[in-house]
């Protein structure tokens, strides 16, 4: 069997880079989108990844931008033939009271964070119904389950990212496609450990686990869930949180 062909945006980001590492380790032919702006975090995550270069590209994305995924898909498909498997892991966050939120710091967070998964799903779907074969997963977040003081942005694109994700896994069910997400806990990523030490401590003392996820243990869930085997789960949330978050 040829290698699965695997797009996950963000791909360059804490977590994007352990996926892209995961896939490419289970033989999939992976592409890593992202945004070309950062050369410091690029020349990183080719040094990450120096081991599996054959297997992980990268290439540049504004998510934001419905033409420029359009482009992608094209690009990709012509190159590769087709799109087996999607991960949306690009995320950014402006965090704010909504008292003192700006209307560019809310559009900027749902055009990236929501927008950008309907830019890259509209434009891979139909060829997976046609192929009869596909795997998307979405990373959300367990703060569009619970809410986050300063984060009604960012909360409210991760929680429509599953709203998303539920109703797009009806429409292609039957079509070989599922359509996951995956709500990550507090993970040992650059973001988190941008939030004030005092107030990382006192959300590590809230996980049960008593410590943060490491970027690995979220990529072990994206395997899982594009795995070939995995055609009977979809419009599901896994979430993977060390126990903050507990509902059924």
């Amino acid at each position: 069997m040829t290698r699965r062909v695997a797009v996950v945006t963000g791909g360059i980001g804490g977590l994007g880079t352990e996926i892209c590492r995961q896939l490419a380790a289970a033989d999939c032919q992976v592409i890593a989108a992202d945004l070309a702006s950062r050369p410091e975090r690029l020349a990183a995550f080719q040094a990450e990844t120096t081991d599996l270069a054959d297997r992980i590209a990268f290439v540049p994305l504004d998510i934001a931008d419905f033409a420029s995924c359009a482009g992608l898909v094209a690009q990709i498909e012509q190159q590769h033939g087709r799109i087996d498997i999607l991960v949306n892991a690009a995320g950014i966050t402006r965090d704010t009271t909504l008292r003192k939120m700006t209307a560019d710091q809310w559009h900027s967070v749902l055009t990236v964070n929501l927008d950008g998964v309907f830019n890259m799903c509209r434009n891979v779907v139909e060829g997976m119904c046609q192929r009869g074969f596909g795997r998307i997963v979405n990373i959300s977040s367990v703060n569009g389950q619970t809410g986050q003081f300063g984060q009604t942005n960012y909360a409210a694109a991760k929680a429509g990212m599953h709203g998303f994700t539920m109703a797009l896994a009806r429409e292609v069910a039957r079509k070989g496609v599922t359509v996951n997400s995956v709500s990550p806990g507090y993970c040992r990523t650059a973001m988190v450990m941008q939030i004030p030490e005092d107030v990382r401590n006192q959300i590590i003392a809230d996980i049960p686990v008593g410590r943060l996820g490491e970027p690995a243990e979220i990529a072990r869930v994206v395997h899982f869930l594009v795995d070939d085997g995995s055609g009977f789960i979809t419009g599901a949330n896994i979430p993977v949180n060390g126990g903050y978050f507990m509902d059924f």
